[in-house]
C-alpha cells in the first residue's frame, strides 16, 4: 500500500487515521479541517480507517459505557465548542462494534470519492448530536440518503466482500502507518514516514511540525 502512495513524483502525503466513531476524531474536526484548508497543495490529504472495534451484536458492558461518557465529559472541558448529546446512552443499546460505520464510509466513497468525508460527518452528526447509533444499518442508511447516495446501491455495497475486502486494505495500511491509536496523522515525504503530533486546538502548531519535515528533509 505504502509504495502505491510513494510511487506519485514531487508530492507529499499526509494521512489521517481515524474512526468514523472515535469521540477523540470528532473532538478534532475543527482542527483538522483548518489544516486541510492551510496545507501546501503539494501535500494530500488521505483518510485511513483505522476500525477501532471489530464486528460484535454483544452490548457494550457498563463499565465501557462509563469510561465512553468520562472521555465525553473529558473532550468537552478541554476542546472548546464541542458537545456531546448523552441521550444516546439512555435511548440506545450501544455495541462496542466500528467497522459498520467504517464500511459504511467506503461504500459511500465507492458511489462517490467526494462522499468520504460527507458521511464521516454524517456518522459524527447522528451518533455525538442526534444519538443515533452508527453500529446499525438502519441509521448508516439514513445517513447515506442524508448525503444524497443511492440508498439500494449502498445497502448493496455495505454488506459485500469487495468493501469488506477494501477495509482490510486500510487497517493494513494503518497497521503499517505505525498508528493505532486515533486520530493520528502520519506525513510520507520522500519515502520516509513521520508522525505528526495531533493539537486540538491549534492547526497552525501541525502545520508548522509539517512544513519543518519537508524543509529539513529537501
Amino acid at each position: 500500500m505504502l509504495v502505491n502512495y510513494s510511487s506519485v513524483p514531487g508530492s507529499s502525503r499526509l494521512f489521517y487515521i481515524y474512526d468514523p466513531m472515535c469521540s477523540w476524531c470528532y473532538a478534532f474536526v475543527n482542527s483538522w479541517s483548518a489544516l486541510q484548508r492551510a496545507l501546501p497543495a503539494h501535500v494530500d490529504a488521505v483518510y485511513v480507517l483505522g476500525g477501532l472495534a471489530p464486528d460484535t451484536t454483544e452490548p457494550m458492558p457498563d463499565a465501557m459505557r462509563s469510561m465512553i461518557q468520562q472521555t465525553w465529559r473529558k473532550i468537552e472541558k478541554t476542546v472548546p465548542g464541542v458537545h456531546f448529546n448523552y441521550d444516546f446512552w439512555a435511548q440506545n443499546t450501544p455495541v462496542r462494534s466500528t467497522y459498520p460505520a467504517c464500511r459504511a464510509v467506503l461504500a459511500a466513497k465507492k458511489q462517490n470519492p467526494a462522499a468520504e468525508a460527507e458521511m464521516l460527518r454524517a456518522i459524527q452528526n447522528a451518533y455525538y448530536q442526534l444519538a443515533k447509533n452508527p453500529s446499525l444499518p438502519e441509521t448508516l442508511l439514513e445517513c447515506a440518503e442524508a448525503i444524497g447516495l443511492d440508498s439500494a446501491v449502498f445497502q448493496s455495497d455495505l454488506s459485500s466482500d469487495t468493501i469488506n475486502a477494501a477495509l482490510k486494505q486500510e487497517l493494513q495500511l494503518a497497521a503499517e502507518l505505525n498508528a493505532f491509536s486515533f486520530p493520528s496523522l502520519r506525513l510520507m515525504h520522500r519515502d520516509a514516514i513521520y508522525p505528526i503530533a495531533i493539537d486540538y486546538l491549534d492547526h497552525g502548531a501541525m502545520l508548522k511540525e509539517i512544513g519543518a519535515v519537508i524543509n529539513n528533509n529537501e
